[in-house]
């Protein structure tokens, strides 16, 4: 079962660490991605539009950065490809794939969400799904 705890595993992260103490309450999206990855770009405004409305409603993004290329491991890349996209939510880097294998990603993007509670609601695999997150983060939100 997937758990929030799995990331107090996570050792380097941009934009400060986070553990699972600390979205204790909040309704999480985990987005597992790659800087260079078309898909997972074009989840990334949906995220920051539901980031932007919705965090003082208790929503945390948490990025989960796994690179699929040899560049994509570079810290400096991953820093200014970060602030390119507007991705200014912590991400955790998963050079050595932990976090990936732990919540058993099989692609990118993942979207895992989870409710305030901690359990886990939903996965939403690939881009063009944007309506999904939305309903999925409004409905738990609201609960």
């Amino acid at each position: 079962m997937a758990s929030l705890a799995r990331l107090d595993a996570a050792g380097d992260w941009i934009d400060g660490r986070v553990s699972a103490r600390d979205l204790a309450g909040d309704v999480v999206v985990l987005d597992v991605f790659t800087v260079d990855c078309f898909n997972c770009r074009n989840v990334v405004p949906t995220l920051r539009a539901l980031y932007a409305r919705d965090r003082a409603r208790g929503l945390r993004i948490i990025g989960i950065h796994a690179p699929e290329t040899p560049v994509e491991r570079s810290r400096p890349y991953v820093e200014q490809s970060l602030a390119t996209q507007g991705i200014v939510w912590p991400v955790a880097i998963d050079n050595d794939f932990a976090l990936w294998h732990a919540y058993d990603v099989q692609a990118w993007p993942t979207e895992l969400i989870f409710d305030r509670r901690g359990a886990l609601r939903r996965i939403i695999v690939g881009d063009s799904q944007d309506d999904d997150v939305r309903a999925t983060v409004e409905s738990l939100l609201g609960s």
